[in-house]
């Protein structure tokens, strides 16, 4: 059985964390495509960047910082790397249809959010993608935090 995606929730995008690069890219994302910046987005020890939302369902995420980052977790397994990101159902349903399936991945728990479980898994073509639950992060419009 196939995992059931729900929604596409984000891409993340790898910057420059300059301090003027940084006003840069929001002047652009904000300025030029009329997006907002997402005052929710959590402080990452150590990974500078801003979340931009898009719409009621989508963000974008961009990471600096310096690579590996802190929360890699091994050679290739860094969620500031570029990626999509689906939300599932069950995220736990998920992982368990993934080991059932024998489809290699790894995880991280806890990092934008006490209770956050992301799941990363890489295409045949080694593209990056990432599973996490519905409910548990900024992606959707109902559960930002209002500015």
């Amino acid at each position: 059985m196939a995992i059931k995606v729900l929604e596409i929730h984000h891409t993340g995008f790898r910057i420059d964390a300059e301090d003027r690069k940084m006003k840069a890219l929001e002047t652009f994302y904000t300025g030029v495509l009329g997006l907002e910046r997402d005052p929710g987005r959590p402080t990452i020890p150590g990974i500078p960047g801003m979340w931009i939302n898009v719409g009621e369902v989508g963000q974008i995420h961009l990471f600096g910082g310096a690579q590996p980052s802190p929360a890699a977790i091994g050679p290739g397994q860094d969620p500031t790397l570029p990626h999509v990101a689906l939300a599932v159902a069950d995220i736990i349903q998920t992982r368990a249809e993934l080991d059932r399936m024998g489809v290699p991945y790894w995880q991280i728990e806890g990092l934008t959010s006490p209770d956050s479980l992301q799941v990363f898994l890489n295409d045949p073509c080694g593209n990056m993608v990432e599973l996490h639950q519905i409910d548990k992060c900024n992606c959707r419009a109902s559960n930002r935090v209002k500015a």
